[in-house]
């Protein structure tokens, strides 16, 4: 029972997805090519939503579910790192028509394809940790 929280959070998730319409490959396409502002609305609400939340956590010093003080950490001043990974995130992104959040909502939908592109982010993600020590950072 101490999972069910996330269980229900991941079902919520999912519904708020497939509802508007972010695991949508079209609407991911429209924003690629730059033909809808739909996605860049669900993006832009994303990011306000997260400011929001963060100015939130450190104005009332929340705590997680564990009592720990929630801590944010500043981030190297090296933006190549992220031109380069946000590229490849991009490419893939836009390749597969999914990000990893819709890619588990379109399997629930019953679109099993997108078993390729969730078995191929494992891959990535297993390389990347075979690679790391050997990439730079």
């Amino acid at each position: 029972m101490k999972g069910l929280k996330f269980i229900l959070t991941g079902i919520f998730f999912g519904i708020v997805m497939a509802k508007s319409e972010a695991i949508s490959w079209y609407r991911i396409q429209e924003m690629f090519r730059f033909q809808s502002f739909h996605m860049y609305g669900i993006i832009g609400t994303a990011v306000i939503l997260g400011a929001i939340a963060v100015f939130v956590i450190k104005k009332f010093k929340l705590k997680d579910s564990a009592g720990n003080p929630i801590t944010f950490t500043d981030k190297e001043k090296s933006w190549r790192k992220y031109i380069f990974g946000g590229s490849i995130f991009g490419l893939g992104w836009a390749l597969t028509g999914a990000c990893p959040g819709p890619m588990f909502v379109n399997v629930g939908y019953g679109y099993w394809a997108m078993l390729v592109v969730i078995l191929g982010a494992l891959l990535g993600t297993y390389l990347y940790g075979v690679f790391q020590k050997k990439l730079p950072h």
